[in-house]
């Protein structure tokens, strides 16, 4: 297989679980990515790599070079004031002659609220947060970028990270977790490898201007999760407070928006299987993994 020269439009736990699943698969790849760092070589899974420093206000100019010769780009960099900033800083340069595939991680928040209802890739997007109202404007930057210089791309609306390392469990051994009482509240979750695993499935099987869903079988109650949490932990489940009484604008804006994610075209169009279909095979290989 011809060598692959990925750039990774920011290099937090999505996209290095991303280059960990290539280099379990010996893929033969050049990695680049940005971070708000300063550039320097750099070493990821015994194997090196370019960081170039690149944030809202400036970049390494050195940047470019690698850009133009790398043939498969993944953007997770968050918008900032409600653009994304690599299609502002970039879009002279991104060429599809090169290119060929690109992929922007977006979020389901995108939709909104659907007060619990199911939601797929052709509902209505109605964001009620900031984030989910500059997450939409940034895909329609991409796919006006894509339909305007022809290039290969791919977006993938994320619901809820977990890992092994970063979950309700985690949180439930710090003492800081309180069950929000709030009737008809569905949130959806996706494990970071799931997501990985997803990527590496699209190297081979890609189809530009598509939207996906990545989000795993099982949307639940944050009191659901919380509950199974405490009962493999064997803990005392926390107190139960209203909404009104939190504090938190951002946790407030979270809890505006209640829905089911359908994840069928992801799993049908990539012949993918959930390593981790619900939160509970999540949750139950973390808690042995530090048992």
């Amino acid at each position: 297989m011809k060598k692959k020269n990925i750039f990774c439009f920011g290099f937090g736990q999505v996209a290095k679980n991303f280059i960990k699943k290539n280099n379990l698969e010996n893929l033969d790849i050049n990695l680049t990515v940005t971070s708000r760092e300063e550039s320097g070589k750099k070493n990821f899974e015994n194997k090196s790599y370019e960081s170039y420093q690149f944030s809202e206000d400036s970049f390494d100019q050195k940047l470019i070079e690698s850009l133009n010769s790398s043939d498969h780009i993944l953007v997770s960099i968050a918008p900032i004031k409600g653009e994304d900033i690599v299609v502002k800083k970039f879009q002279n340069i991104l060429d599809s002659n090169k290119i060929k595939w690109i992929t922007y991680l977006s979020a389901t928040s995108v939709y909104g609220n659907h007060n619990g209802k199911w939601v797929d890739e052709n509902s209505d997007t109605k964001p009620t947060s900031s984030n989910g109202i500059s997450r939409l404007n940034a895909e329609k930057s991409w796919l006006d970028l894509a339909e305007k210089k022809n290039l290969p791309l791919q977006i993938f609306r994320l619901s809820g990270i977990y890992s092994n390392q970063n979950n309700i469990l985690a949180r439930l051994k710090t003492g800081n977790v309180k069950i929000i009482d709030k009737k008809n509240q569905f949130f959806s979750r996706i494990h970071v490898e799931d997501i990985a695993n997803v990527l590496f499935r699209s190297l081979q099987k890609f189809k530009s201007n598509e939207i996906y869903n990545v989000s795993d079988d099982k949307p639940a109650s944050s009191k659901e999760l919380i509950s199974y949490g405490c009962k493999l932990l064997n803990i005392k489940k926390p107190k139960i407070v209203s909404l009104s009484t939190i504090e938190s604008q951002m946790v407030k804006n979270f809890y505006k928006d209640s829905k089911k994610v359908n994840n069928n075209k992801m799993k049908f169009f990539f012949d993918y299987k959930l390593k981790y279909p619900t939160y509970v095979e999540g949750l139950n290989y973390a808690h042995n993994d530090t048992t």
